[in-house]
């Protein structure tokens, strides 16, 4: 059985277990705990090099990089996959890889950079986030909001038109990532809101709510950090995302 290496924490990783459970991909559930630091162990390294998650070990072949194992799993499991969640018509299918080139550097970044400022910086840095920085952080993630609404959505019910893709599906979870910090990125956006809603409607609301269990509890995450006996040894690699 295919052999999936996710912590649910991380949003790409969400991507790909939300993708898999949906369109009933068999798989097996390997968690690599993220605040315990796994993906430095050894046994993790002997998966993959690049010590990030998801991974996903299908026999022998390994793949990483959640974009690569979406496509991957699309075309694997074409025949019982609905063609809407990455289009064959070619110009379609060009609005989803718009999307997923696009966000990686713009909603994914900003996203993830208020996330770790809003959850982790006090517990790493041992101080509060210099305002500045953190004013920054939110106008670059409501610019990409802004983008993602004016640009990709433009009143469509998804994305790509009337019906979910891998691009609806990639954004909900980025978004989710600060939402779960307590900061209402929804707020003010009736147009999100909605698109949020339909996306969930599409995933199945149980399924959505399961996958984001623990985003929506991450102010738990500095005391299991905390927790971690190997925690200082660690404290200098997570130092580095915010020097």
């Amino acid at each position: 059985m295919m052999e999936l290496y996710l912590d649910l924490l991380s949003q790409p990783c969400r991507s790909v277990f939300l993708f898999a459970k949906v369109v009933g991909i068999p798989f097996e559930f390997k968690l690599v705990d993220l605040a315990a630091g796994q993906q430095y162990s050894k046994e993790f390294g002997q998966v993959s090099m690049v010590r990030k998650v998801p991974v996903m070990k299908d026999g022998s072949f390994i793949l990483t990089e959640s974009i690569a194992i979406l496509q991957y799993l699309v075309q694997k499991y074409s025949s019982s996959v609905a063609d809407h969640w990455y289009p064959a018509d070619l110009q379609q299918r060009a609005r989803v890889n718009e999307y997923l080139s696009w966000q990686h550097m713009n909603l994914r970044a900003h996203g993830s950079k208020v996330f770790l400022l809003r959850s982790l910086f006090r517990f790493i840095m041992g101080s509060e986030v210099p305002k500045d920085k953190m004013d920054d952080a939110v106008a670059d993630l409501q610019q990409s909001l802004n983008l993602l609404e004016g640009k990709f959505l433009q009143g469509k019910l998804f994305i790509v038109g009337d019906k979910i893709s891998l691009a609806d599906l990639v954004a909900i979870v980025e978004i989710m990532q600060p939402f779960g910090t307590g900061l209402d990125v929804f707020e003010g956006r009736p147009q999100l809101i909605a698109w949020r809603e339909r996306v969930k409607k599409e995933l199945g609301e149980k399924l959505f709510d399961e996958a984001h269990e623990d985003i929506m509890k991450v102010s738990n995450l500095p005391q299991k950090m905390q927790e971690n006996r190997d925690m200082e040894l660690l404290r200098p690699k997570f130092q580095k995302i915010f020097s």
